[in-house]
């Protein structure tokens, strides 16, 4: 994968709008209050044995106003096309048609949600003897809405964004789980560095609360069962607690922010991504210290944000990184947020640019002592992307200078 880090004469990219809806809360106060109580919503009945952090409720209607838009969407468009009207707002361009005209849009997003009737109606039949040649193709030609389809494309989140903020730049979807969120701020960053683009919406969306989203991860015994615990504290009791959560970003250039009066809250200066095989013991580490490595120098007071699942082996290798890199104070997003997937890394980002604009890094939220205090403001933030299966990301976002 190519790597994208900013270079003497690169432009610098400007972090200027910041959305979030999450399990805490919508908006930047909400989620900032939340963290700083150190408060967790998560829900350990409604989907037993699996733990959800669930979103908190928002009404979708004041950023997504037509009803229409609303039903044709399954929730987690709804949370994606909310939270970017969020950032949208945050960055000071929403309803700016001179602007959105030309955003581009680098989304990471999953696919759409089964059909659960027909799921349950299909095995229920099955299970008393329905099983003849054929009998599946049937069942799902015949009981499937031919709109499911539709619903279920990853670039649909992207489409509802344009159509309802009216963004008319160049879109990009990926998929990948937790580093497409790595890729999609990879590939923004590059672009607006080159002089490609001079305005950026990025991020992604996740629908935790989704029982076929449980039984897929079940077959692969990722899923964390019975009892909430911090990511940290999961060793012997590994997986992790999908939640639901929007969060998206605008970059830009600084001229382009500059020009319009815009303030920053922070500045993305790299992001780089790998791919370890995981074949042997030590790969994900391994990997992980090279991501490191290809990071700008570090000067300044550091701090890392890191997605870390709580799904095993790739936790316990990423905590045997950090503690390579133990001057730096950690917090993990997956302990009070759940695992977003493809929106972890935006997620990180988010949080990293949130702190360094308020001049602190969240409070501890772990039991195990991995987590400590930090004093002073940060300056630098590292953003890590472990995959519970597969995938590694980094990002650097730093204080902006010079203001």
């Amino acid at each position: 994968m190519t790597d994208t880090a900013s270079k003497p004469g690169q432009t610098e990219v400007w972090i200027t709008g910041i959305g979030l809806a999450t399990s805490l809360g919508e908006g930047l106060d909400a989620n900032w209050a939340a963290l700083q109580e150190k408060r967790i919503n998560v829900d350990e009945k409604g989907f037993a044995p699996y733990i959800v952090h669930p979103l908190m409720p928002v009404t979708f209607d004041t950023q997504i106003p037509k009803k229409g838009d609303q039903r044709q969407m399954e929730a987690w468009q709804r949370i994606g096309t909310y939270a970017a009207g969020l950032a949208l707002d945050s960055a000071g361009i929403k309803g700016n048609k001179d602007i959105l005209s030309k955003i581009d849009m680098v989304v990471a997003a999953g696919g759409g949600e089964r059909d659960l009737n027909v799921d349950t109606g299909v095995l229920t039949a099955e299970a008393k003897g329905a099983n003849a040649p054929g009998f599946l193709n049937e069942r799902l030609m015949s009981d499937l809405r031919p709109t499911l389809f539709l619903a279920q494309l990853s670039n649909l989140l992207a489409g509802n964004i344009a159509i309802v903020h009216g963004l008319g730049g160049t879109s990009r979807t990926f998929m990948g789980e937790e580093v497409a969120g790595a890729d999609a701020a990879r590939i923004a960053l590059a672009r607006i560095a080159s002089g490609e683009s001079d305005i950026a919406l990025i991020g992604g969306s996740h629908n935790g609360e989704r029982k076929d989203l449980m039984v897929l991860y079940e077959f692969g015994d990722f899923n964390l069962k019975d009892k909430f615990a911090p990511v940290w504290a999961r060793k012997d009791h590994a997986g992790f607690a999908l939640g639901s959560a929007g969060a998206f970003l605008v970059l830009e250039s600084r001229a382009h922010a500059e020009a319009r009066g815009a303030k920053p809250f922070a500045k993305l200066s790299s992001v780089v991504a790998d791919l370890a095989r995981r074949k042997q013991p030590g790969d994900m580490a391994a990997t992980l210290e090279k991501l490191w490595a290809k990071l700008p120098k570090r000067e300044g007071k550091g701090a890392i944000i890191t997605g870390a699942t709580g799904a095993e082996p790739a936790t316990s290798e990423e905590r045997g990184f950090l503690k390579g890199h133990a001057d730096f104070p950690v917090r993990s997003t997956g302990t009070m947020f759940g695992h977003t997937m493809e929106t972890q890394f935006p997620l990180g980002i988010a949080l990293a640019a949130l702190s360094i604009s308020r001049g602190a890094l969240f409070p501890p939220n772990d039991s195990t002592g991995t987590e400590i205090e930090m004093q002073g403001a940060p300056t630098q933030i590292v953003v890590v992307g472990a995959g519970h299966w597969r995938g590694e990301g980094m990002a650097l976002v730093e204080a902006v200078s010079q203001l």
